[in-house]
């Protein structure tokens, strides 16, 4: 499988036609589901970023300053 074969924030396919909510929710959430198997993620969120751990795929982490940059 691809590296994103799921949407981050719904857990849908990403070739599945996604309703804007998905959109509008990138702009301020972390992904809640691992973009590569999409399981539910932990997800901890503090005011220098987030990071979300896969039970499978590990970390993925951003700081503040990448938020503007998804």
């Amino acid at each position: 499988m691809a590296e994103d074969d799921f949407c981050g924030w719904c857990g849908a396919a990403a070739s599945a036609p996604h309703a804007n909510g998905c959109a509008r929710r990138r702009i301020v959430d972390p992904p809640r589901f691992c973009a590569r198997c999409a399981r539910r993620m932990v997800v901890q969120v503090t005011p220098a970023g987030w990071s979300a751990r896969c039970s499978v795929h590990g970390e993925s982490h951003a700081s503040s300053r990448d938020a503007g940059a998804r």
